[in-house]
């Protein structure tokens, strides 16, 4: 092997005469380094908009839900005492949700009320670090008579409620009255503002303490369910499983995963196809990989004669190319690889990418490296050269060497 290793890196090496052999493989180191620069680079983007937009999501909605089929219940206390016995489960907080309509001085929107519990939610949700105005506890005093909320930013903008201002809360579901069923009112005092950076969540959440809630409501001592936190958050489904087993009938489960399943199946589909896409990349220096080996076996065919002609195998002399095509292949990957990581170290420390905020939800480009991924882009581009080099190899190997040498 050491044989063939020698000619391989000597025929790289070519004579002044045959530069432009020389020329023709630096491009084909140099097309390989460009499509697996572009791989690590794009993937490790999209990986950190992935990282990011579930920070986002999960700072608002917990990792499980558990549910019940006849709907609100009200022995959640045992249900959670439950859960906790369950592996991979951490915490847990009981929850209500309803559709409600909020006014301010004729500013009118629709909205979703979310009643928690101010001491145990801030250990399943991180709504706390959302929170720009204000405090999560302030959701378990009145201020002024009248019982707290805590109100998304874009909501804040569009009703023009800011904390210390009221706004009156509407439940379509209201109270049973002798005239009949008519819509619960209730005004609020904000005391907080939060920010999740999702404008989905912004723009319709308000948050009151569950005893609130279940007043304004009419629950009584009723939830529409726990959130729990899991120990692993890609292995909620599992732990759903696990809690589902444990509570039995009417007890349900849905985790994050289900609850968006759209969103993040159309991140990991055009994941894939950027992949696929920029993988293309590395296919053009693949082929000029084939050029070069072409050329150097055309140049080397009086060599390639005496060499069989000394002794040499049809294998050594398939292998001396083979190597020198992968050589080429190596050397494009390890450039693209470093050129690839140190970009995404220029943009997670530097940040000199800006988008604009009012299009998007965040301002620079996140970056997250994950290292199977950059496994998968460093096997997928040596493969390629690889395969690449099987069949001017394999036609250097079956040169006769009385036909080569004949006219010599």
């Amino acid at each position: 092997m050491f044989f063939e290793l020698f000619l391989s890196i000597r025929y790289l090496r070519a004579k002044r005469k045959q530069a432009f052999i020389s020329v023709i493989t630096v491009i084909s180191v140099l097309g390989v380094m460009i499509g697996v620069m572009a791989l690590v680079v794009v993937l490790s983007v999209m990986n950190g908009f992935r990282a990011d937009l579930m920070s986002k999501i999960l700072g608002v909605k917990s990792h499980l839900l558990v549910l019940s089929h006849k709907g609100a219940f009200n022995d959640y206390k045992r249900v959670a005492g439950r859960v906790g016995q369950v592996e991979g489960a951490v915490a847990t907080t009981p929850f209500i949700h309803s559709q409600v309509m909020v006014n301010r001085s004729g500013n009118v929107s629709g909205a979703i009320l979310r009643g928690i519990h101010p001491q145990t939610a801030g250990n399943v949700l991180s709504i706390e670090r959302m929170i720009k105005d204000g405090s999560l506890s302030s959701l378990e005093n009145s201020w002024d008579g009248l019982p707290t909320v805590i109100i998304g930013s874009e909501l804040s903008k569009q009703l023009g409620a800011y904390p210390g201002d009221v706004l009156n809360m509407i439940s379509p579901e209201g109270k049973l009255t002798p005239l009949g069923r008519v819509p619960n009112s209730q005004k609020y005092k904000v005391t907080a503002v939060f920010d999740s950076g999702m404008y989905e969540y912004d723009a319709s959440m308000v948050f009151v303490s569950l005893k609130e809630a279940q007043a304004f409501l009419g629950f009584g001592d009723r939830v529409s369910g726990l959130e729990v936190r899991v120990k692993d958050v890609y292995k909620s489904d599992k732990v759903g499983i696990k809690i589902q087993n444990a509570l039995g009938n009417p007890y349900w489960t849905k985790d994050w995963k289900v609850m968006n399943r759209s969103l993040f199946s159309a991140l990991k589909l055009e994941k894939f196809a950027m992949f696929v896409i920029l993988t293309m990349i590395v296919l053009v220096g693949a082929l000029n990989i084939i050029s070069t080996l072409v050329m150097v076996v055309m140049e080397k065919t009086r060599d390639v004669a005496i060499l069989r002609a000394m002794g040499a195998s049809a294998k050594s002399i398939m292998t001396i190319f083979m190597v020198q095509g992968l050589l080429v292949g190596l050397a494009g990957t390890l450039a693209g690889l470093a050129s690839g990581l140190g970009i995404c170290h220029l943009l997670a420390r530097y940040k000199f990418i800006s988008l604009p905020s009012d299009v998007y939800y965040i301002t620079t480009l996140p970056v997250r490296v994950e290292f199977w991924d950059v496994c998968l882009v460093s096997l997928s581009a040596v493969l390629i050269s690889f395969l690449a080099t099987i069949y001017p190899s394999w036609h250097a190997s079956k040169l006769n060497p009385v036909e080569a040498i004949r006219y010599e």
